[in-house]
C-alpha cells in the first residue's frame, strides 16, 4: 500500500467570488468530468441521469465518466448508462491499484449489465482513471474544468500524486492547478452532528480523502450528507409508463427493498450534479471556510480557512426534490 505524505502543497486559489469559485454566471456549457462510485447506492443512477439530461439541454459538456469503485460491474454499468442516453463513445475510466470494491446490495448493477446494450464488457477494457484524467485535463483550456465527485477520493488522490507523462510535462498537482476551475463533491457532513458522523464517501477511503482535502489546489464545494438526506426522489420515475429504462429499473427494484425508501431514495449525488452545472443559486446558499479532515472519516470545519465551501439549504427541500425528480424523468434524445 502506498502511504501518502499528508503535506500541504502551496495553494493557489482564485478569488472567492460566486462568479469564480462556484460558477454562478454561466454562458458556455460546463466542461465536466463525473467521478462516481456507482454501485453501492443507487442515487448515482439518478445523478448520471441528471448529467445526461443537462447535457442534452446544452448546459454541460461531459468529457468522461470515471469510477472510483473497482467493482467488476462498474465500468460496464457506466457504459450502459452512457449508451442508453446516446453517448456510447463517452470515455470511461476505472480506478487501478488499491481501491474500494463494492457492488450494489440490491443487485441492480448486474441487472443493468445483463439487460442493456454496452460495448465495455470488463473494467480491463476501460482506461486507467488517472491516465484518463491526465489526458483530458492536458487537452483543455486553463481554468476551464469542473470535476464532480460523488464517490471515493481515490482517483483524485492518484491524480495529485501522478508524474509527468506523454500528455503533460506537469505533475498531477500542477496540472490540476492549471486546468481545474472547481470541484463539486458529495462528501462529508456539515449538519448538527458534524465531527461525530463518518460520511460514507469520505470514510471508505479515508486516507485518500484526507490527502485530497489537505492538498487539492483549487476550490471545492461540498454538498454534505445533510443536504441529500432531506430530498427523496424516484417515485415519479417508478410510476412512469417508461419501458426499457435502466433508471426506472434500478429505482423500481431498489425502493421496495428498504422501508426507509418508501417516499423515495435520499438524493445525495443528484445535488452535487445539479449545483455543479446550474450553480448553487437559487437552491442553496454557501458557507466558506475550509474542511478539517480526520483520519477516521469524520470532519470538522474551519470558518477562518479558505478555498472550500459547503451548501446550506435555501430553497425548501421539497422544491429541490421536484426539480431533481423532473430531470430524472429525462429520456434519450434521438440523434
Amino acid at each position: 500500500m502506498k502511504i501518502r505524505q499528508l503535506l500541504i502543497l502551496p495553494l493557489v486559489f482564485c478569488c472567492l467570488h460566486t462568479t469564480t469559485l462556484l460558477g454562478q454566471t454561466r454562458k458556455a456549457p460546463v466542461n465536466l468530468i463525473f467521478d462516481t462510485d456507482i454501485g453501492p447506492d443507487y442515487d448515482d443512477v439518478g445523478a448520471i441521469t441528471l448529467l445526461h439530461a443537462l447535457a442534452d439541454s446544452g448546459q454541460v459538456r461531459i468529457l468522461a465518466t470515471v469510477a472510483s469503485n473497482s467493482s467488476k460491474y462498474i465500468g460496464p454499468t457506466l457504459d450502459v448508462m452512457n449508451t442508453y442516453f446516446g453517448r456510447p463513445n463517452l470515455p470511461v475510466g476505472v480506478v487501478r491499484g488499491r481501491a474500494v470494491e463494492l457492488q450494489a446490495s440490491q443487485g441492480w448493477d448486474s441487472l443493468l449489465v445483463a439487460r442493456y446494450p454496452h460495448d465495455l464488457k470488463t473494467n480491463q477494457q476501460a482506461e486507467d482513471a488517472t491516465v484518463l484524467y491526465r489526458r483530458l485535463l492536458a487537452d483543455q483550456p486553463d481554468n476551464s474544468m469542473t470535476i464532480v465527485t460523488v464517490g471515493f477520493f481515490t482517483n483524485m488522490a492518484n491524480l495529485l500524486e501522478s508524474k509527468p507523462d506523454r500528455y503533460s510535462s506537469l505533475d498531477g498537482a500542477a496540472l490540476v492547478r492549471r486546468k481545474v476551475k472547481q470541484v463539486v463533491s458529495m462528501a462529508a457532513n456539515f449538519g448538527p452532528d458534524m465531527g461525530k458522523h463518518r460520511e460514507f464517501n469520505v470514510e471508505k477511503d479515508a486516507l485518500a480523502s484526507v490527502y485530497v482535502f489537505k492538498n487539492w489546489p483549487t476550490p471545492i464545494l461540498f454538498s454534505g450528507f445533510e443536504i441529500g438526506s432531506r430530498i427523496f426522489t424516484g417515485l415519479p420515475l417508478v410510476a412512469s409508463s417508461y419501458q426499457n429504462s435502466p433508471g426506472k429499473d434500478v429505482f423500481a427494484r431498489s425502493i421496495p427493498m428498504d422501508k426507509n425508501d418508501k417516499n423515495g431514495r435520499m438524493s445525495w449525488d443528484q445535488t452535487a450534479v445539479l449545483v455543479a452545472i446550474k450553480g448553487y443559486e437559487p437552491y442553496y446558499s454557501i458557507v466558506e471556510g475550509r474542511i478539517i479532515p480526520k483520519a477516521d472519516g469524520s470532519n470538522g470545519w474551519d470558518p477562518a480557512g479558505r478555498g472550500h465551501a459547503y451548501l446550506v439549504e435555501k430553497m425548501p427541500a421539497a422544491q429541490v426534490q421536484a426539480v431533481i425528480d423532473q430531470l430524472m424523468l429525462h429520456q434519450p434524445v434521438r440523434r
